[in-house]
């Protein structure tokens, strides 16, 4: 454990550079859009958006005023952030729509049915997470790095105060009392305390405290008590806690969560990726982490499964013992036609999960369940919250994607779920869909159990894409995992998470599979590969794509695509089960063009400090860079993104455990943009972090045998800057 070192001074040092302090004003403006989706021009695309201190500065007038539909009463519990929330005691919701930046407002969500219903609140930068109560609102703004304190008065929202934040400021929780807010920084890897009293209009007041966090840090709760709190990262299957939340100095410990323990090979603790929300139970005794467990057994689990992990928050331990043996498992059918005498590997004989990439988590008392917002099936699945595993206890799944496209197989309405909020009642679950942008109504049933139909659902579409149609198109690809054609049951944004990625290292086997023929696949751990095929695949570690995919060509780890296209459909193949099903060459064409502009136009490269020049250390870096006999640049060429695109033969690292040996060891330069904070490294990620990389590469890539221990270092700093 380790007492975080940051004070409010280093805070406004880190976020100087990023963000200009100034007075701002925000004011509501209403959307004019209609139902059918016509939106007000909201500004420039999202990838074109850049740090600025700017913000709406001339009023608008507004017809549709927001109004709250209580007096003010003390909160009962601390708040959790997310992408929706309700104003306790209120059907009022706000939401955090990040590609218009903005929040969008309504009065009513329980009655609300038009695009006019939603009050729009420009923003200086887009919004990931926001929280509600009485006539404040709080929200995170990730470029520049913001909490962003908002009063609803008269009719009208005004600014009242900000704080300035480690760039990417994303999840956020307030505490019962309504006086200190958590604030996660996803690319930072930070978390920082703020005292909202003490926000300040000029922003002149830093966070209480700052915490360095491992990668990407996400979701966060606080506990009742205020003291302790618990962050989700979308990178590894570890959790952080923070105690001493209320001190000027929190304590930060990292805690192990297996993930999928019951569903996890024999004996062997899982990664686990896309840890975007965490709940808690009303008792505080329980915290549940809705994520991917890779590796996990299911039936055609090529790359795993969802799964929410339940931790007691009194021991820091899971409440799911590792699974051992033969215990409650079952051979799946697709094991059975391939299985051998001495296989080792059981199944259990269930799909792979509910709901596919989940991207929120709300418990709702009146039914001891949870509800899970799966981004990649366009689904709502409650779950039995009182389960050992909840997604082996499945309740009910809300279906909210409708109006598929007949050519790409995407929901063309309430697509990509994403933020989840409960009514006051707890009779409707108020949802907005990332890659419609739809506000979703669903009436619960009193009885999860019920065999009767659920009621219908209601959807307001509350904008139309920023983007061009072809993008939009490409943007619902990228998060839709129901077309068997992109992919078998995960989309991109499965194992690239806002096109960055999840850190994990797949096994690309090949073997047989019963839909005919050899085919090489990606699986999330050797045990997931058939043993007749006598194979544990070679590694291939998720690639970073945002801010990395311009160049014309070549792509793969190999060089082996001539283009972003090809890459793409190569991907289509090794991303499932088996093979593609029958389609037509055209088919597979079109998805790729669709997905490779928005890549390019639709992904926003992560905020992050900048500073008008680099500093001694850095400058030496540089140097050393860039000095002919470490040979950093004849490869890593800074005109071309620090990269040659070539394959080069390189020396072999030694055999990673659980993947066979590959006899080719050529492997593409790799891009450096924003290397920095996207470890492990190498194909096979066998280098924990960039000093490690640097310390042990000795003549292997270029020539750093001759540095000394401090040019080493300089280097390593130097390469966090690109």
């Amino acid at each position: 454990m380790k007492r975080c070192g940051h004070t409010a001074r280093s805070a406004r040092r880190l976020t100087s550079t990023a963000w200009l302090v100034t007075a701002c004003s925000v004011l509501v403006a209403v959307s004019q859009a209609s139902a059918c989706g016509d939106g007000a021009d909201l500004g420039p695309a999202p990838s074109s958006v850049a740090a600025s201190s700017s913000a709406i500065s001339s009023p608008a007038t507004t017809s549709s005023p927001v109004t709250l539909q209580a007096p003010a009463r003390a909160l009962e519990a601390p708040l959790t952030g997310g992408l929706v929330a309700r104003f306790p005691g209120t059907e009022s919701i706000v939401i955090a729509d990040e590609d218009h930046r903005a929040l969008r407002i309504a009065s009513d969500a329980s009655t609300v049915d038009s695009a006019g219903g939603f009050a729009t609140v420009q923003l200086p930068g887009p919004p990931a997470n926001v929280v509600a109560w009485n006539d404040t609102i709080l929200v995170t703004v990730r470029d520049p790095g913001l909490l962003v304190k908002l009063r609803v008065e008269g009719g009208s929202v005004r600014e009242v105060g900000k704080t300035p934040l480690p760039p990417d400021a994303w999840g956020l929780a307030v505490s019962k009392d309504g006086k200190r807010a958590v604030v996660t920084s996803a690319y930072a890897n930070k978390v920082a305390a703020v005292d909202i009293d003490a926000m300040t209009a000029d922003g002149s007041t830093g966070p209480v405290w700052i915490a360095d966090t491992t990668r990407e840090p996400r979701g966060v709760v606080i506990a009742a008590d205020g003291k302790t709190a618990w962050i989700s990262h979308i990178v590894g299957s570890r959790l952080t806690k923070l105690d001493g939340v209320d001190t000027s100095a929190a304590t930060v410990s990292r805690v192990d969560l297996a993930a999928s323990a019951l569903r996890a090979p024999s004996g062997k603790s899982l990664s686990a990726a896309l840890g975007y929300a965490l709940a808690l139970s009303p008792d505080g005794k329980r915290l549940f982490a809705p994520r991917h467990a890779l590796g996990a057994m299911g039936r055609e689990a090529w790359f795993g499964a969802a799964t929410v992990d339940v931790l007691r928050t009194d021991t820091a331990s899971g409440i799911a013992p590792l699974h051992q043996g033969n215990a409650l498992m079952l051979r799946s059918s697709i094991a059975k036609e391939t299985e051998t005498p001495d296989t080792l590997a059981n199944l259990p004989a269930e799909p792979l999960a509910p709901f596919t990439q989940p991207r929120d988590i709300r418990y709702r008392t009146t039914t001891r369940t949870l509800l899970v917002a799966g981004e990649g099936d366009n689904v709502v699945a409650e779950l039995d919250a009182l389960a050992l595993d909840p997604t082996l206890s499945v309740m009910r799944t809300y279906k909210i994607g409708s109006d598929v496209d007949p050519n790409l197989g995407t929901a063309r309405s309430g697509g990509a779920p994403s933020g989840i909020a409960l009514s006051e009642d707890e009779r409707f679950a108020y949802v907005f869909c990332r890659s419609t942008y739809d506000f979703v109504r669903i009436p619960l049933s009193t009885d999860p159990l019920s065999a009767e139909p659920p009621a219908p659902i209601q959807t307001v579409r509350i904008d139309t894409d920023p983007l061009s149609e072809d993008a939009a198109k490409g943007r619902r690809l990228f998060y839709d995992a129901t077309d068997r054609i992109t992919s078998g049951g995960l989309a991109c944004a499965g194992c690239h998470p806002e096109g960055r990625d999840d850190g994990h290292v797949w096994h690309e086997a090949s073997f047989d599979t019963p839909d005919g023929g050899t085919r090489a696949n990606f699986v999330g751990t050797y045990e997931n590969v058939p043993d007749l095929a006598k194979t544990k695949g070679f590694p291939r570690r998720t690639a970073w794509l945002v801010g990395r995919v311009d160049a014309q060509g070549p792509y793969g780890w190999r060089a082996e695509s001539a283009t972003l296209g090809d890459r793409i459909q190569a991907g289509m193949g090794l991303h499932r089960w088996g093979g593609l099903p029958a389609h037509e060459p055209a088919n597979v064409a079109a998805r790729s063009a669709y997905l490779t502009i928005f890549l390019r136009k639709g992904l926003v490269p992560p905020a992050r400090s900048t500073t008008a020049e680099l500093g001694p250390l850095e400058r030496r870096g540089k140097e050393v860079f860039g000095d002919a006999t470490a040979a950093c640049a004849s490869c890593h060429k800074a005109e071309t993104s620090f990269t040659d695109r070539v394959a080069h033969p390189l020396a072999a690292l030694p055999l990673v455990r659980g993947f066979d040996d590959e006899p080719k060891q050529a492997f593409k330069t790799p891009s450096l943009a924003f290397v920095g904070n996207r470890g492990p490294y190498f194909h096979d990620g066998s280098a924990t972090s960039l000093e490690r990389l640097i310390d042990n590469n000795k003549d292997r890539m270029g020539k750093t045998t001759h540095l000394s221990e401090a040019d080493r270092a300089a280097l390593v700093a130097y390469l966090k800057t690109l």
